[in-house]
């Protein structure tokens, strides 16, 4: 496995790129769903809604994505969903050049690259953004003999930078019992644009105690360690290499060995309760449009049972859209976070159900969607 310096790459985090990236169909044929509380998936007029609607994004809400489209098919077969999992980064781009209906993204907008700026024009208005789905990141690894392994965010921190590079560093040694190998460690991280890799580098950020300097970033910003593109080649690069270690999304660790992490004076394993309690205790973020829920979550939180390495993601959209194409919209992206979508999501991908007072704002805005 190729192995790089660790100097910092200079870049914007999560930079916009305006070439058009083309609807690429999963297979998903999905359909309409109504109101967010409803478990009769029907559009607001009481007949199912038809018409083909597309998204791009987030490879952690693949499992999730393919859950809603069951039920959704179900109710509206004349409806059809062709969501691509090309990673966040794809999505959110693909959004604002006007090449998806929607977009699912594990980072929120960033108003300092200029993409709330951007979707705001690609609209006409203020896009709406809304948490859609809730998980935990989990630290995966290959290590033969070790079954439980604990770390924390310092030392993490130092992996990753290529600081630390053998399991039986004094660091890690001195959070573990037993005796570690001596096997040289390969830190795998996203090669493309990641909402995951956002939310673990905020996560180093914030927690590490300076430890990790580079900004938070949906592009890894060092030379270090080997890429891998998206969550499946990342937990293929773990699966085929001893001494790996890489973070993806819970609900995708097929099977590897699962670090916990140290929260206050515990070391928690990931679960979606961990994380639904992490993003409880987290504010929205402020100065942002009405219309936008993207959450300050919380990395440093020493409250009990809490999981702050979770990422929580958005379902990007526009106010208005023509006519037809409003009711698909609207009647998807409410059957995403309704209370019956969020089980379903919860069921096939492990992920936390919204907290209630979040998604009734969430549900809120997405009944605003209108005909332009």
């Amino acid at each position: 496995m190729r192995h790089e310096s660790t100097s910092p790459v200079r870049r914007n985090a999560r930079p916009i790129l305006t070439a058009s990236l083309a609807v690429v169909a999963l297979g998903l044929t999905v359909s309409a769903c109504g109101a967010a509380n409803e478990t009769q998936l029907t559009s607001d007029h009481g007949a199912g809604v038809s018409g083909t609607l597309n998204g791009a994004g987030s490879s952690a809400q693949q499992a999730a994505q393919e859950a809603w489209r069951a039920s959704f098919q179900e109710a509206n077969p004349s409806a059809t969903v062709n969501y691509n999992p090309s990673g966040s980064g794809a999505g959110r781009e693909q959004f604002l050049s006007g090449g998806s209906d929607f977009a699912g993204s594990d980072a929120a907008l960033d108003p300092a690259a200029g993409e709330v700026a951007a979707a705001k024009k690609r609209c006409g208005a203020d896009a709406i953004e809304v948490p859609d789905y809730v998980s935990p990141i989990a630290i995966v690894y290959n290590l033969p003999g070790v079954a439980h392994l604990r770390l924390d965010a310092k030392t993490l921190a130092g992996i990753f930078a290529g600081r630390i590079t053998r399991w039986n560093d004094p660091a890690i040694a001195a959070l573990n019992s037993g005796t570690l190998p001596s096997t040289a460690i390969t830190p795998v991280h996203r090669s493309d644009s990641s909402g995951t890799t956002d939310n673990f580098t905020d996560y180093l950020h914030a927690a590490s105690g300076g430890v990790w300097q580079a900004a938070p970033s949906g592009d890894w910003p060092l030379r270090s360690g080997e890429g891998a593109s998206g969550t499946s080649g990342m937990v293929a690069a773990v699966k085929a290499g001893k001494g790996t270690i890489a973070y993806v999304d819970e609900s995708q660790a097929g099977g590897l060995s699962v670090a916990s992490i140290r929260v206050g004076k515990q070391y928690v394993a990931p679960s979606a309760a961990g994380a639904a309690k992490a993003l409880s205790v987290s504010p929205l973020e402020s100065g942002r449009p009405a219309s936008d829920l993207a959450v300050q979550v919380d990395r440093t939180t020493t409250a009990p049972g809490a999981y702050p390495l979770m990422l929580t993601s958005y379902l990007i959209a526009c106010p208005t859209y023509p006519a037809a194409r409003a009711d698909l919209v609207r009647s998807y992206l409410a059957h995403v976070v309704s209370s019956e979508g969020q089980r379903q999501a919860a069921q096939a991908a492990g992920s936390a159900p919204l907290p209630a007072k979040l998604q009734k704002k969430a549900a809120a805005l997405i009944d605003s969607i209108a005909s332009s």
